[in-house]
């Protein structure tokens, strides 16, 4: 029996010879069938890294725009008395705050481009942030992904660099008064920090050199370093499986997901465009750094209510809250006041910050691979610890803002200040004790659904005239999240002495190792075993019993092993 088939779609031939030229030379085919077939897993705490993939493109393409006006120069210049805006006219200012004006008054589409560039930066670092802490609560640094957790770590990094270059251009009063905060940080690290803020002002402060490097520094360097170190973190992404959330089916040795092509290309592509819109429609409808505002850059002037953005505002309320100590030891003064808030503190939670994974590592003598992500209420002690460091932050953003609270309520300045040094050193001890409790009890409530099932409000009369409600049991999507996951338990060492009462070498290291892993596994609530499932069955806990439950009974235990 013969069939005859519709004839397939023809092709152009010259985009066939196209294809054809490239996939002889650079094998195009190949390397589309196997990004084809990767698969990703579906969960919207994934796009967070996307969104701050898309604002650093929008942000490539509003700087591209911008660099062809900004003059990068310090040379003083009078401002035009026949240019907008009037407040500006005839000032003296330096050639790079007059480019600004200029763009954001006579360059066609050039304000929209400036806010445009500026929302896109925040929105990029914020995502890159949010994007951070989603892995660290799920536990999606561990092995094997711990260097592009780093890759991850110095890309935060460097954009907080790009940010500060990029605030700094512009030559106003506002980023004047961040650059002189920036001096201050650098002239307080001890015997280098004269000689290293002469290397960045070229002189004695502001000097005339500041703006060129910190815009040879914006466009050129820290965008470059930004590009690779994007490159390898996608690299990385499509060289290891994705991680992917618990659920039936999902192990460390799978990916439930859809293909690259053409499904996330398509997902991707729009995603794109929306967030793209997005960013427009701020750039447009929501002004942000008027220069015109505050005016040229005065060393002698200061602003009232002056803050840098909000990824930067954590350093100005830790500047603020410190006390006023100095120290002088050997003729040296050690400027206490600027040196542990901008130099100590951030260095030691941004070195803590990228060495976690290989403290984790350390804590645990974990070996194996993990690609099935943790509900964070299943490690309460990481969690209770990213909180507590939150919490911490987020005193530091409202110290940052000390005066303006204090003008808008009409509230003391120095009681302000005071109750933020306070709270800087009692919130993250409660928010770690009560976001530990927070997650035990969500565990405990996890026992009790997979034990008894849904509560469902209906109460039943039995022949002996007791009474008790139904319960609704748990479907297999809900029982595999709530049984699946192990918890961690501390490390099990040998005893100081072996059994002929010789002391083992290296003990004492490894007993401050298993102080840490109680530290953080020792309070636990166990997960339910397969005895106790069964056991919950068979004294009629659930109104009813599923035709799968045997099987998912004897699943379970086959996983616990």
């Amino acid at each position: 029996m013969t069939t005859d088939l519709a004839p397939g779609p023809k092709v152009d031939p010259k985009i066939a010879a196209t294809a054809d030229f490239l996939d002889t030379r650079l094998g195009i085919s190949k390397m589309f069938k196997g990004l084809g077939r990767k698969l990703f897993p579906d969960h919207w705490s994934f796009l967070l890294g996307e969104i701050a993939l898309y604002s650093f493109i929008v942000l490539i393409i509003s700087g591209t725009f911008l660099t062809m006006f900004f003059v990068p120069s310090m040379n003083e210049i009078h401002y035009p008395h026949d240019a907008l805006p009037v407040t500006m006219q005839g000032q003296p200012m330096s050639e790079a705050f007059a480019s600004t004006l200029n763009l954001s008054f006579h360059v066609r589409g050039g304000l929209f481009m400036r806010q445009l560039h500026h929302w896109s930066a925040l929105i990029f670092v914020g995502a890159m942030v949010i994007h951070m802490l989603r892995i660290l609560f799920t536990g999606a640094f561990r092995k094997p992904r711990e260097l592009n957790y780093l890759v991850g770590f110095l890309m935060l990094i460097t954009s907080l660099l790009a940010g500060l270059t990029g605030y700094s251009l512009p030559d106003d009063v506002l980023s004047g008064n961040g650059l002189r905060i920036t001096d201050g940080v650098v002239r307080s690290i001890p015997i280098i920090g004269s000689y290293l803020s002469f290397m960045v002002f070229g002189g004695e402060f502001p000097g005339m050199d500041v703006i060129p490097r910190m815009y040879a520094l914006h466009i050129l360097f820290i965008p470059g370093l930004i590009l690779a170190l994007v490159a390898v973190h996608l690299f990385l992404v499509f060289w290891h499986k994705h991680t992917q959330y618990p659920g039936p089916g999902r192990t460390d040795k799978n990916v439930v997901g859809f293909p690259l092509f053409p499904i996330y290309v398509a997902k991707a592509g729009g995603f794109f465009f929306i967030v793209f819109g997005i960013l427009g429609l701020m750039g447009a409808t929501m002004s942000i750094n008027n220069v015109w505002n505050y005016g040229p850059f005065d060393p002698a002037l200061v602003g009232a209510g002056a803050q840098p953005d909000w990824y930067m505002l954590f350093l100005e309320g830790s500047l603020r809250l410190m006390p006023g100590w100095e120290v002088v030891i050997g003729g040296f003064t050690l400027s206490l006041n600027v040196l542990i808030p901008a130099v100590v503190v951030p260095g030691l939670l941004f070195t803590i910050l990228g060495a976690y994974p290989f403290i984790h590592n350390l804590v645990t003598k974990d070996t194996g691979e993990h690609h099935v992500l943790d509900r964070p209420r299943n490690a309460p002690t990481r969690t209770a610890i990213i909180v507590a460091v939150l919490s911490a932050f987020f005193v530091l953003l409202g110290a940052g803002s000390n005066d303006l609270i204090a003008t808008h309520f009409s509230l003391s300045l120095n009681a302000i200040t005071w109750a933020f040094r306070v709270l800087f050193f009692v919130l993250p001890v409660v928010a770690f004790i009560v976001t530990k409790r927070v997650c035990f009890g969500l565990q405990r409530k996890d026992r009790e659904l997979v034990l008894h099932g849904h509560e469902t409000g209906r109460v039943v009369r039995f022949a002996s005239g007791e009474y008790a409600e139904v319960h609704q049991p748990l479907d297999e999507f809900e029982r595999w999240v709530l049984v699946g996951p192990q918890r961690e338990r501390p490390l099990e060492i040998e005893p100081a002495e072996d059994a002929n009462g010789v002391r083992r070498p290296g003990h004492a290291k490894e007993l401050r190792r298993q102080k840490l892993s109680r530290f953080f596994y020792e309070d636990r609530v166990e997960p339910v075993t397969p005895a106790e499932l069964a056991a919950a069955h068979a004294t009629g806990a659930h109104d009813e019993l599923p035709a799968s439950e045997g099987r998912d009974v004897h699943e379970l235990e086959a996983r616990s092993h």
